[in-house]
């Protein structure tokens, strides 16, 4: 009886890479020549996908703008044994994907994730995005006790079983971010490896903005937060109104004391008002997270019976 063929796909989301993209198709047919390169155009004005074609990849058009739409696209309609996604932009090594595979095909990791913040150069991020990447790493770390190192890195291997389980909702790319956020809160396993983060070639411009993208960021991590820890995020918005309310009462007090009578009243309002306001909170976030406790219970269970069959 004759064994079904593993099956691997390099999956490359582009915008505007002609410079790149025909050395990153070249690079990874030489280091992997058995898997299937696949190359997701994401509105490219230029020649991107004329070179990917002329390259040897295959080419899908993704007319949604955004990365989060092509990876959701990729999931979608590719059908492969193992995912590698990986940046158009040559800043990532293809002589290390066997390493990077390596634990997703010996079974002991759903996902590996490059991980560029041990060996990059000063050129290669700008001050905001480390500053960024690391707060969104804390943050996703203490939630979910882990110890990633590189919760946004381009360059992954991913297994058929997490690319079907896995929705993607996100647009933008903040897209890695939410990918590394569901595989730990379904239950898959992660292994990073230690991958050096080259610079863009000249002439080779970045996609990234940095206060639009740090605006991003911080939506990401309230939505997280609030998502992931709702008892914390909202207990945290109900304390600062507690405490507003609670200096607001306190001059209400003493005027009270003075001579028996409230001449603050608008005070009086106000503290009134944002001490129901900080304890609903708290009520919510304390509602919200035995929702989410069970929810994710359930989830787990589900996922836990479709593997035992």
């Amino acid at each position: 009886m004759s064994s079904q063929k593993t099956t691997i796909v390099v999956l490359i989301p582009c915008l505007n890479e002609e410079i790149t993209i025909g050395k990153v198709i070249r690079d990874f047919q030489e280091a992997i020549p058995e898997a299937e390169i696949i190359v997701f155009d994401n509105n490219s004005t230029d020649r991107t996908a004329n070179i990917a074609e002329e390259s040897g990849a295959k080419v899908f058009h993704e007319l949604r703008p955004g990365k989060g739409h092509v990876i959701a696209s990729m999931f979608r309609k590719v059908k492969a044994d193992y995912y590698v996604i990986v940046d158009g932009d040559d800043t990532y090594s293809a002589e290390h994907v066997r390493q990077l595979l390596k634990p997703v095909l010996e079974g002991n990791a759903e996902m590996a994730v490059a991980s560029r913040l041990t060996e990059y150069s000063e050129q290669s991020f700008r001050p905001l995005h480390v500053f960024g990447n690391n707060l969104v790493r804390r943050l996703v770390n203490w939630i979910f006790h882990s110890n990633l190192t590189d919760i946004m890195s381009g360059y992954r291997v991913c297994s058929r079983e997490l690319v079907q389980s896995v929705p993607i909702f996100s647009s933008g790319f903040e897209v890695e971010t939410e990918i590394t956020i569901r595989t730990m809160d379904y239950g898959f396993r992660i292994t990073e490896v230690p991958v050096p983060y080259r610079n863009r070639p000249e002439g080779s411009s970045s996609k990234l903005r940095t206060f639009h993208d740090g605006f991003r960021i911080l939506s990401e991590i309230a939505r997280i937060a609030k998502a992931y820890k709702p008892f914390t995020f909202f207990g945290a918005i109900g304390l600062v109104f507690i405490i507003i309310g609670g200096i607001s009462g306190i001059w209400v007090i003493l005027d009270y004391l003075e001579d028996e009578y409230v001449n603050k009243v608008p005070t009086a309002i106000l503290a009134t008002g944002t001490m129901l306001l900080g304890f609903g909170s708290i009520g919510m976030g304390i509602l919200l997270n035995t929702i989410n406790y069970r929810f994710r219970e359930n989830l787990r269970l589900m996922h836990n019976k479709i593997n035992s069959r």
